[in-house]
C-alpha cells in the first residue's frame, strides 16, 4: 500500500503487452507478415488466401447471385469498393481455383458536384478511376450525380420482384452454367466504356441549391445517400443487371447501425445493414464486403497493391461534432482503439436484426416511404413514442404560433399581405405535402430543409400522383367493399 513518506527511487518498469506469436497460425513454417488480432498472425500467401476464401464464402453462404447474372458493381474509389473489385477480379481470372459465375460492371457516381469541386477536380479524378476500371478489362460507366434530376418516377417505385426459387434452383443453375462455354466473356477491347459525359452548369447549380436546402450536414450526407441509391437503381435497371454490389465493410456497417437508431430509421436496420436488401424489387443489393473490418482491407490493399482513389465527400475536413454520422464515425473508431471487439460486437448485433414490418418485396408503393423506398414505420398504434413526438410537436408549434402577431410570417417579418386581407403568404399551406408519405427519419431530413421545391421532379411528381390515389380512394370509399364484405357476398 502506497504511504505518504514513501520514496520512489527506482525506475518504473513498463509492462508487457500481450505477445503475439512470430510464426503464422496456420501454416505454421512462415514468418507473420501481418497481424489482424492479438493471437491472429498470418504470412502473407496464407493471409491471401484467408481473404479471398472469406469473400468467396459470403457469396457462397447466402446463394443471392445466381450464376450467369448480370451484377453491377458500386465502386466509389475508396479502399472497400476497390478491395471488392479486385476480389471479383480475382474470382474471374483463368487462374482462379473456384471460379465467380456472374457477369459483372462497374459504376461510379461522380459527386463532385455536390461536394462542390471544379470542373478540373473532377476530370483529374475520373481519369484516375478511368485507369483503374480499364485495368480489369469489365465494362463501366462512369455518371454525374447530377443525373439523378432527369430520372423517372418509376424510381421510387418497387418493382415487381421474381418469385422466391426453391432451394434447388441454384444448384440446377449451377449445372447449366456448367454444361454451357464460358465463352461468353467478351475481351477487354470490345467491352463497353462510357466516361463522365458533360455536365450542364444549370444542372450543378440545381444540384448545389438542393444540397444546400438542407440546413445540417446530417440532413446533406442522408439526403446525398439516397439520391445516390436512387441513381444506382436505376443504372441497374436501364443497364439490364439484376443485382447490385455495395463495398459496404463490417466497420462501416457498425456506424451506420448507431447512425440509422439516431436517426430513427430502427425499423429499417435489417435492410440498410444486412447481406442483402431488396426493397427495390427486380434489383436486389448485396453486400459481400461485410465480414471484413477496415484494418483487414487496409493491410490488404497495402500488401498486395490494390489501386485506390481518394475522393473528397461532404464530411472532409469537418470536425467530429459536425454530423451525427462523422460524431458517430469518431465514437466507433476511438473506441474499437481500446477495445478491439467494438466494431465486431456492433457488427454481430446486426446480423440478428429482422424487420417485423411487411416483407418489402410484396408492400404497396402507397405504403412505402418516398425517399428510401421502405415499408413507412408512422402507421403505429396511439401510445407509442412515435406519437408522443408529433404530440409534442403540434404543441410546441402552437404555442410558437400564438406569439406571433396574426400578420406576422414565422421568420419574425411580415410579407405585408396581411394588411392587404390576402393573408401572409408564409402561412399558406405547401402544394405538396411530403410529411404523410415518408418514414419517420425521412420527415426528419425534410423537416431540416428550407424548401421541398428544390427536390429533384421526380420525387414531387410521385408525391402528387399518390396524393390524387389517396384523396380518389377516400372518395369513393363509401362504395369499396372491405374482405370481410366480399366473402359475405360471394355466400349469398
Amino acid at each position: 500500500m502506497c504511504q505518504v513518506d514513501e520514496e520512489y527511487q527506482e525506475e518504473l518498469e513498463r509492462a508487457d503487452g500481450p505477445s503475439v506469436s512470430k510464426k503464422c497460425v496456420k501454416c505454421k513454417e512462415a514468418s507473420a507478415a501481418v497481424v489482424i488480432r492479438a493471437g491472429d498472425t498470418y504470412c502473407r500467401s496464407c493471409f491471401k488466401e484467408y481473404f479471398i476464401h472469406k469473400f468467396r464464402a459470403m457469396l457462397g453462404k447466402n446463394r443471392v447471385i445466381f450464376p450467369g447474372e448480370k451484377v453491377l458493381l458500386a465502386v466509389s474509389g475508396g479502399p472497400s469498393s476497390c478491395s471488392m473489385l479486385s476480389q471479383v477480379q480475382e474470382g474471374l481470372s483463368q487462374k482462379a481455383h473456384k471460379k465467380l459465375r456472374f457477369s459483372p460492371g462497374i459504376v461510379h457516381i461522380d459527386e463532385g458536384g455536390a461536394v462542390g469541386q471544379s470542373a478540373e477536380e473532377r476530370q483529374r479524378k475520373v481519369s484516375e478511376l478511368q485507369a483503374v476500371f480499364k485495368a480489369t478489362g469489365f465494362p463501366f460507366l462512369i455518371l454525374p450525380l447530377e443525373q439523378v434530376l432527369d430520372l423517372p418516377s418509376s424510381v421510387v417505385e418497387t418493382a415487381l420482384s421474381p418469385l422466391e426459387p426453391p432451394p434447388s434452383a441454384y444448384k440446377a443453375a449451377v449445372d447449366r452454367f456448367n454444361q454451357t462455354s464460358s465463352s461468353d466473356y467478351l475481351p477487354p477491347q470490345e467491352r463497353e466504356e462510357k466516361s463522365l459525359p458533360d455536365v450542364q452548369k444549370s444542372h450543378t447549380q440545381l444540384l448545389q441549391q438542393l444540397m444546400g436546402s438542407a440546413k445540417t450536414l446530417t440532413a446533406r450526407e442522408d439526403l446525398l445517400n439516397t439520391l445516390r441509391q436512387h441513381l444506382l437503381v436505376h443504372t441497374a435497371r436501364t443497364e439490364g443487371y439484376s443485382k447490385l454490389m455495395l463495398g459496404d465493410n463490417c466497420t462501416r456497417l457498425a456506424i451506420k447501425l448507431l447512425t440509422s437508431i439516431s436517426l430513427g430509421r430502427g425499423a429499417q436496420l435489417a435492410q440498410d445493414t444486412g447481406f442483402s436488401d431488396s426493397r427495390y424489387g427486380n434489383i436486389i443489393s448485396v453486400r459481400p464486403m461485410r465480414d471484413y473490418s477496415a484494418k483487414e482491407i487496409a493491410f490488404y490493399n497495402h500488401m498486395f497493391n490494390v489501386p485506390a482513389v481518394v475522393v473528397a465527400s461532404l464530411d472532409t475536413k469537418t470536425s467530429e461534432k459536425a454530423s451525427i454520422q462523422r460524431l458517430t464515425e469518431s465514437f466507433v473508431t476511438k473506441l474499437q482503439t481500446d477495445f478491439p471487439s467494438t466494431v465486431s460486437t456492433i457488427y454481430r448485433t446486426s446480423e440478428k436484426l429482422q424487420t417485423a414490418c411487411r416483407s418489402s418485396s410484396s408492400a404497396d408503393h402507397s405504403d412505402r416511404c418516398l425517399l428510401c423506398v421502405c415499408t413507412l414505420d408512422t402507421a403505429v398504434e396511439k401510445a407509442s413514442a412515435f406519437q408522443a413526438t408529433l404530440i409534442s410537436e403540434q404543441l410546441s408549434q402552437t404555442k410558437s404560433l400564438g406569439c406571433r402577431n396574426p400578420g406576422q410570417s414565422p421568420g419574425g417579418e411580415d410579407c405585408g399581405r396581411a394588411t392587404s386581407g390576402g393573408g401572409c403568404c408564409s402561412l399558406t399551406t405547401e402544394t405538396t405535402d411530403l410529411k404523410s408519405l415518408l418514414c419517420y427519419s425521412c420527415q426528419l431530413t425534410i423537416r431540416d430543409m428550407s424548401s421541398v421545391d428544390h427536390l429533384p421532379l421526380y420525387i414531387l411528381s410521385e408525391a402528387q400522383r399518390r396524393q390524387r390515389r389517396a384523396q380518389m380512394r377516400d372518395e369513393i370509399s363509401e362504395f369499396l367493399l372491405d374482405d370481410g364484405d366480399e366473402g359475405i357476398y360471394r355466400e349469398v
